[in-house]
């Protein structure tokens, strides 16, 4: 018996909707894709379910470090 789509576009095209889902919800697209892979919908309940990490603030030391300002001594 022929299916309209096959089990694995199905399963390609749920990959990517979870990994615009895990961007949208702060976690890693590229990860969640992969996971998406193995697990397939089971991934995508598991993206709905768990809450979205919360954002972390942005530090100087991601950007060269912090540079005391160079003045009188």
């Amino acid at each position: 018996m022929e299916t309209y789509v096959s089990t694995g576009t199905f399963w390609f095209t749920v990959a990517l909707i979870n990994a615009g889902l895990a961007e949208q919800k702060n976690r890693s697209r590229w990860i969640w894709f992969l996971v998406s892979l193995l697990l397939g919908p089971i991934a995508t309940l598991l993206l709905v379910v768990w809450r979205a990490p919360e954002p972390v603030p942005p530090s100087m030391t991601h950007r060269g470090g912090w540079k005391e300002p160079v003045g009188d001594r």
